[in-house]
């Protein structure tokens, strides 16, 4: 560096007092538009070799992208900062009962970035990736004898795309026995994922709710009413077992054996298998297709409404109707896509999401049978100690006194209380459980704390509920404290979109009708 500007940035340094110099330091972080120095650049571009073309009509080109200009330390920096900022299973306590929030074994991203899985691609002919489509099959394999199935399709790439896989097969299976058009009900209990009459509905059935007895099953006085007032227009029943309150509900089995004396499906959301690994199989609560979410179950990754995975299992006779395709061996022991004889058709752009399916394959080959079976036990155990530790303080609205299983549905006493817990949990370095679902349950916190939390961290986890528990409510109005942001307006934020960027000195709005220039 020059004396000149050595010296010139000495006096700048001297200069700062340390008042000022903390109000710097309390700034919130800038975007990479505003730390954008013009000239500066991260990366050399090497000169071109092959000869120039062409631009395109000037009418086609934008005639401005306002593109930042950093070096790489300060891109790092600022993603590093933004990531640091973000609550995670890295950092704390991930409660969140709804989506399973669990650590993912580094072992099987390394695993998943194989050359020799990474690299390929999804239109090599199949004699190349022989390796990748053993695994395949091998994985449809595991998924069929875990839940007891007889065949599955690994293409659906999450949770609801599955339950709407699952809930398609039912009508083509109905189609196909010529009673398409009269089984137009499906039964779905009013405790359900709110996925569940979605995807009923984009399959082109009506939704018919079932409601939940005071114990957290089925109410079969009001599951025989509606079987009896639509009869063989029930095409089938969407369950979650568990339950979404968190209890093994034991009016299943009676429930399925009336359906299918009926001529009518279940339907089973896996969205809580991990309540059931090794212990129990959903085929024998009477059920005929299914999903998991791998994301639950076998603890891949789950963020940002993806990457996911949700294959799902069929009983044999729904078998023909599974999205393709599916991995097949033939003969002479060459691994191929098969496309089922009814197929409902392809459900993803591809063969799903094989990265994730990588990680889940790597999870069940790790575990093993007996690993999986402990991880349920563990599982359904952590839960219970967590309810055995807050029952005194807040009430079970359903089920109360029952063991539950891998989650514990709770209610807030207090007007708002559950919203109140949720946003002053960050301020202890915890994440919120779900809450206000399901929504029959009064100020719903649904606490999950997986297996993988310690006997310290489930402590914990009560400790704090009951500390802020015993907080004033303003305190809980007030809350999160310290955290990057605070209460949100999301009234506002979805009313008020702002979807797109755009520097400090243009006004920020959505225009729909403008072109990007």
């Amino acid at each position: 560096m020059a004396e000149k500007e050595t010296r010139t940035r000495q006096a700048d340094i001297g200069a700062l007092n340390p008042e000022f110099i903390g109000s710097i330091a309390s700034q919130p972080g800038d975007t990479l538009f505003d730390k954008s120095v013009e000239g500066r650049t991260g990366i050399v571009i090497p000169e071109s070799d092959v000869p120039a073309q062409a631009f395109p009509p000037q009418e086609l080109l934008r005639e401005r992208i306002p593109l930042p200009s950093l070096s790489q330390p300060e891109v790092v920096r600022h993603f590093t900062d933004i990531s640091n900022k973000n609550f995670s299973i890295g950092k704390g306590p991930y409660p969140l009962g709804s989506c399973t929030m669990k650590y993912n074994p580094r072992v099987h991203e390394e695993i998943a970035a194989m050359p020799g899985f990474a690299e390929v691609h999804p239109d090599q002919p199949e004699e190349t990736v022989q390796g990748t489509l053993e695994v395949l099959h091998e994985l449809q394999d595991f998924m069929s004898r875990i839940t007891g199935m007889d065949a599955t399709a690994l293409s659906p790439m999450g949770g609801a795309q599955g339950e709407l896989t699952g809930v398609l097969m039912i009508k083509a299976y109905h189609e196909k026995n010529g009673e398409g058009e009269k089984r137009r009900i499906m039964l779905v209990p009013d405790s359900a994922h709110g996925t569940n009459p979605a995807s009923a509905t984009m399959a082109g059935f009506e939704a018919i709710e079932i409601k939940s007895g005071p114990d957290g099953n089925l109410d079969m006085e009001d599951f025989m009413h509606k079987v009896d007032e639509y009869k063989d227009a029930i095409a089938g029943m969407m369950i979650t077992q568990p339950n979404t309150l968190g209890l093994l509900d034991t009016n299943l089995i009676k429930a399925s054996a009336i359906l299918h004396e009926n001529g009518a499906l279940v339907y089973g959301d896996g969205a809580n298998m991990n309540a059931l690994l090794g212990k129990a199989k959903p085929v024998d609560f009477g059920i005929d297709v299914m999903h998991i979410n791998t994301h639950k179950a076998f603890t891949t990754p789950h963020g940002g409404g993806g990457p996911g995975a949700g294959p799902v299992m069929v009983i044999s006779k729904l078998a023909e109707f599974l999205p393709e395709p599916i991995v097949d061996r033939d003969a002479q022991g060459v691994y191929r896509w098969k496309q089922p004889e009814s197929s409902i058709g392809r459900i993803s752009g591809k063969y799903g999401n094989v990265a994730v399916l990588l990680r889940a394959y790597s999870y069940i080959r790790t575990m093993g049978d007996e690993g999986l079976r402990r991880v349920s036990e563990t599982a359904v155990m952590n839960a219970n100690y967590v309810y055995a530790g807050l029952k005194g303080t807040f009430p079970m609205q359903f089920g109360e006194g029952r063991t539950v299983m891998h989650e514990v549905v709770l209610s807030g006493k207090r007007s708002k209380q559950a919203g109140g817990i949720a946003r002053r949990l960050p301020d202890y370095n915890m994440h919120p459980p779900t809450i206000y679902f399901p929504l029959i349950v009064k100020e719903a916190m649904m606490i999950e704390p997986t297996e993988t939390e310690t006997l310290e961290n489930l402590k914990r986890i009560i400790a704090v509920m009951k500390i802020i528990d015993n907080e004033p409510q303003e305190v809980l109005d007030g809350a999160p404290f310290g955290t990057p942001v605070g209460k949100l307006d999301e009234t506002r934020a979805a009313k008020e979109k702002v979807l797109r960027w755009r520097p400090k000195d243009e006004q920020l709005v959505f225009d729909a009708s403008a072109q990007d220039k």
